[in-house]
């Protein structure tokens, strides 16, 4: 079970990574905004902008997908299965908690 100290630095982590999170979400919303047919743009120009906005597309579901992952760890940060493995039930390093908040696997069983 983690102590209160590490709870409260996760908490704060999983704070900051929920407000970049939704700031990514927000700037991928308008990058994937449809392309106007009237804008003067040529042929290989539009290919490469529908091109991108497909690139951008993927990368705002993984974006939400994150953001859902994270709030999920926010809301069960207090409960006793909090930093316990899924796969191996061992507990998941403060650290990896650190750099990834929505872990839910120890780096063991996610590789």
């Amino acid at each position: 079970m983690m102590n209160k100290e590490n709870i409260i630095a996760i908490n704060k982590k999983l704070v900051q990574e929920i407000e970049n999170t939704q700031s990514r979400i927000s700037e991928y919303k308008d990058l994937t905004k449809p392309i106007a047919p009237e804008n003067a743009i040529g042929r290989v120009s539009r290919m490469d902008a529908i091109n991108n906005k497909s690139v951008v597309e993927a990368a705002l579901r993984e974006s939400e997908r994150k953001l859902d992952q994270l709030l999920d760890m926010q809301k069960n940060i207090t409960g006793e299965i909090f930093g316990i493995c899924i796969k191996c039930k061992s507990e998941i390093p403060f650290g990896r908690l650190l750099i990834r908040p929505q872990s839910k696997c120890c780096v063991k069983c996610a590789s």
